[in-house]
């Protein structure tokens, strides 16, 4: 399992070691051992699973405390530029986003400390999209901030017009009217 640093410190890029044959691959998708051996240890207590249709965009979510969530998240089947931004306040990346390109090929994982939004857009229908937490949900406890937002200006790669949003992530607020918990 290789485990790379990014341009914003906590958020983590896993490239887990898959073995070939001629009957398809098998490999870890997550080994506690590992992720102690290099030095993240996280609880994770559930995992979710969301399938998708092309140009579905779920987020940019998170959870404030006493319920915040570490997720570790990959693609089981299909693709999606996946995106964490960075709300800890008096962080030298606040404000500040990553985005990746999770797919069943590549099977790259993005572990997303406490302190950051995420979201996804599914680059193909049918994305089955998997999600490690180390939290449960909490509605009282949930954070967003709209996925178009001016100010982060993310490139989602699609129109607001062909972009598939759920009225609840249609009504979050602006990164500028957000408030970090964090």
């Amino acid at each position: 399992m290789k485990i790379t640093k990014t341009a914003i410190e906590g958020l983590l890029l896993i490239e887990p070691q898959i073995f070939t044959d001629s009957r398809g691959y098998f490999f870890e998708s997550y080994s506690k051992t590992k992720f102690a051996d290099a030095g993240i240890d996280i609880d994770f207590v559930q995992d979710n699973q969301s399938v998708s249709c092309k140009n579905s965009v779920r987020g940019l979510h998170g959870q404030s405390n006493p319920h915040a969530q570490a997720k570790l998240v990959r693609v089981i089947k299909g693709r999606v530029m996946d995106v964490a931004v960075d709300i800890r306040t008096g962080s030298p990346t606040y404000g500040q986003y990553e985005t990746f390109e999770l797919s069943s090929e590549n099977q790259l994982q993005l572990l997303i400390p406490h302190g950051f939004l995420h979201g996804f857009i599914a680059l193909e229908d049918d994305t089955i999209f998997a999600y490690k937490v180390d939290d449960y949900y909490s509605k009282e406890c949930e954070i967003g901030v709209k996925w178009n937002d001016p100010a982060l200006n993310i490139d989602w790669g699609v129109t607001a017009a062909d972009a598939l949003i759920s009225p609840k992530d249609d009504i979050l607020p602006e990164f500028k009217d957000f408030k970090s918990p964090f």
